[in-house]
C-alpha cells in the first residue's frame, strides 16, 4: 500500500506538481485533507497561486484523489473539480486499515479522539493548521501533513506525508527529507 497524503494546497499548483512528480506517481491513491484551491481570507495570496491550473492538474491526475472539505473549500470548487469533495469527512477502509480524513477546523482535540474511536480508525488525518503533526495514541495514529506551500511551521518548511506499507512519514516538500515517522 502506498498512499500520498496532503492538505492545505490553497491553489498552489506548482508545489502540487512538484510533489506529485517526485513522490506521488507510484501511489495507489492520494488523500487530500482540504483547503484545495482557495487561498482563504486569512492568508496572503501566495506568489504561485493559480487555482485554475491546480484544478486542471487535479482533474487530469491519473491517480484517484479522495478529498475532505476544508473551511476554505466552497461549492464552486466542487463545480470545477471532477473528484468529489467529501464533507465533513472522508472514511475509507483499505486493506483492513480504517482511515478518516477531515479538515479538522471545527473539531476539538477531544472530538477528534472520540471520532477516531467511534469509527475504529487506525489513521486519523486532519489539516487546517499548516503545521505537521504525527503522533500515536492508544494504537491510533493522528496525522496532520501540514501544508506544502503555505507552512506555518516555525522553520517555514512545507510538508506533506505518505503511507508506505505500515509506515507513515512526514516529509519536507523541498528536500524530501523525512521529518517524522510512525508505524501503524
Amino acid at each position: 500500500m502506498n498512499i500520498g497524503i496532503i492538505s492545505d494546497t490553497h491553489g498552489c499548483a506548482k508545489t502540487w506538481e512538484t510533489i506529485y512528480e517526485k513522490y506521488f506517481t507510484q501511489c495507489d491513491f492520494i488523500i487530500h485533507a482540504g483547503d484545495i484551491l482557495y487561498h482563504g481570507p486569512r492568508n496572503d495570496i501566495p506568489a504561485e497561486y493559480n487555482p485554475k491550473q491546480l484544478a486542471n492538474v487535479l482533474n487530469n491526475c491519473p491517480i484517484p484523489i479522495i478529498a475532505a472539505c476544508g473551511n476554505c473549500d466552497a461549492e464552486v470548487d466542487s463545480m470545477v473539480l471532477t473528484m468529489p469533495i467529501q464533507s465533513p469527512y472522508a472514511y475509507m477502509v483499505v486493506d483492513g486499515l480504517h482511515i478518516i480524513a477531515t479538515h479538522g477546523h471545527n473539531l476539538t482535540e477531544d472530538a477528534k479522539k472520540e471520532m477516531a474511536i467511534k469509527f475504529k480508525a487506525n489513521l486519523f488525518i486532519t489539516g487546517h493548521t499548516h503545521v505537521a503533526v504525527l503522533e500515536k495514541n492508544n494504537n491510533i495514529v493522528y496525522l496532520n501533513p501540514g501544508s506544502p506551500a503555505m507552512s506555518k511551521r516555525a522553520d517555514g518548511l512545507g510538508t506533506f506525508a505518505r503511507l508506505t506499507g505500515d509506515t507513515i512519514e512526514v516529509l519536507d516538500a523541498a528536500s524530501g527529507q523525512v521529518l517524522m515517522s510512525e508505524r501503524l
